[in-house]
């Protein structure tokens, strides 16, 4: 597989990045009337991340929190179809459309980094791109030019196979392959408001100390040990959302972290965070 490469010609490692994607199809429908700018610094970040790149990628593997098989499982359709995973949204949600191709060469090429790591995985020729794709792809790279391959969580869950999961995917950052966790840092869909405010700060302050603040050490045991954090069953009462981050970070774990977004009030009261690993830029929060 070919590298990404600068406009000289040199071969460019990509970075690998954890994204929040928002709420169903939310950059696609009216804004709260209470909030009328809810999504906006959100989007704002996602529709910079493809000219923040070094490079362009050759293909995006993307870890959805919306996906989740007994084994690591790996799309392998050529043009897959869409998914749409989310119920009670405006009509004209169910007709948006992401065409960019899928990458049976990528989806064979993570499954034989994986085996060779000794992680056992699946393929699934039928799947088509969930939400936690296309959504914020649409604003990401609009033009659908890139292959796009999605990776299922493990079931389980566990963050510290994650991390492996990660680690043995690595080589794909110097292959032209953007990898991505898409999830988000606060999700609990029951607590809005005020009283999101404190126990959201609390774990992002925690988050953003493990990531950009610890040594590689420090920082792949706090992740995996993450249910210690201060708030975090209340920011995380499954961590299907937070599992994403473990693949991007393994990938890249050695390797320092920037915040490339925050914001403290999301919905009313969440603080979100978005993080890049590998090549940091400056924060932008």
């Amino acid at each position: 597989m070919s590298r990404a490469t600068t406009s000289g010609g040199n071969a460019t490692r990509l970075p690998t990045l954890f994204i929040p994607h928002g709420g169903g199809p939310c950059f696609f429908m009216d804004p709260p009337p209470n909030d009328p700018h809810a999504w906006d610094a959100m989007a704002a970040y996602l529709r910079g991340v493809a000219a923040s790149l070094p490079a362009k990628p050759r293909a995006i593997l993307v870890i959805s929190a919306h996906w989740e098989m007994p084994r690591p499982t790996v799309m392998t359709a050529a043009r897959p179809s869409m998914l749409f995973d989310y119920y009670g949204f405006p009509e004209h949600t169910y007709k948006l459309a992401y065409p960019a191709p899928g990458s049976p060469a990528l989806a064979s090429r993570v499954r034989a980094l994986l085996a060779a790591a000794g992680v056992a995985s699946d393929e699934d020729a039928a799947r088509g791109y969930d939400h936690g794709v296309f959504v914020p792809f649409l604003l990401m790279f609009p033009e659908a030019d890139v292959p796009v391959v999605q990776l299922s969580l493990r079931a389980d869950l566990d963050p510290a196979a994650h991390l492996a999961i990660g680690h043995a995917l690595a080589p794909l950052r110097d292959e032209g392959v953007l990898i991505v966790g898409s999830g988000s840092s606060f999700h609990n869909l029951g607590l809005r408001g005020p009283a999101a405010i404190e126990p959201s700060r609390r774990f992002d302050d925690w988050l953003q100390q493990t990531l950009l603040r610890s040594s590689a050490a420090d920082r792949r045991r706090r992740v995996a040990t993450w249910t210690h954090a201060p708030d975090a069953r209340i920011a995380h009462p499954r961590e299907d959302h937070l599992i994403p981050l473990m693949v991007a970070l393994g990938a890249a774990e050695e390797e320092p972290a920037a915040l490339v977004y925050h914001q403290g009030d999301f919905l009313g009261g969440w603080a979100m965070s978005s993080f890049r690993f590998g090549d940091p830029v400056p924060a932008t929060a």
